[in-house]
């Protein structure tokens, strides 16, 4: 299974934000993390990952007659390249937008699920404004966004921080005018 098809899957996907940050954790961990995905699944899923190397093993320890394993995130194998987004064909793109929704769609409602779930004290957001760009505000807008994200993207967990999805979803839903 190649690397794209690996990572457009939701519950792959989920298994990707969950390990976000550096740490380590076991399958245990995991479905503690993502209790309404089924353990088989979430086991097959972290195998399927840990045999592309998205996950590494960094530890094995014997517990209760079983090897649990502790994984760690290979975030540079965790991604879809600017030539690999290139390559994709528009049912690819189709296929990932649908994973990355489903994905977000679980995380929510599990989110919401959670006994002391509280969106106005957590600052949850979902607004979609539509902008008027030029091809040169959009390029401006992305590299702002970006470096924005970048410059966070290796914080690392403390007891002052909690991990948080952050959705970034930009397309047009307009076509261009033509020029006369």
């Amino acid at each position: 299974m190649d690397t794209l098809e690996l990572l457009l899957h939701p519950v792959r996907v989920r298994i990707v934000h969950a390990m976000s940050g550096g740490r380590t954790r076991t399958t245990s961990d995991l479905c503690v993390s993502l209790p309404d995905v089924p353990k088989t699944t979430l086991y097959r899923h972290v195998g399927l990952l840990a045999d592309a190397g998205i996950l590494e093993v960094t530890d094995e320890q014997r517990v209760h007659g079983a090897v649990e394993r502790h994984y760690r995130l290979r975030r540079e194998r965790a991604t879809i390249d600017a030539d690999a987004a290139a390559s994709m064909s528009l049912e690819d793109h189709r296929h990932g937008f649908t994973a990355a929704m489903a994905a977000l769609h679980a995380e929510f409602n599990a989110y919401l699920d959670r006994d002391h779930a509280n969106p106005t004290a957590d600052s949850v957001g979902y607004i979609q404004v539509p902008l008027w760009l030029s091809q040169d505000e959009l390029a401006e807008l992305i590299a702002e966004v970006r470096t924005a994200i970048v410059s966070r993207m290796d914080n690392k967990p403390t007891a002052h921080r909690s991990l948080h999805l952050l959705s970034p979803i930009l397309f047009p839903i307009e076509e261009r005018p033509q020029q006369d």
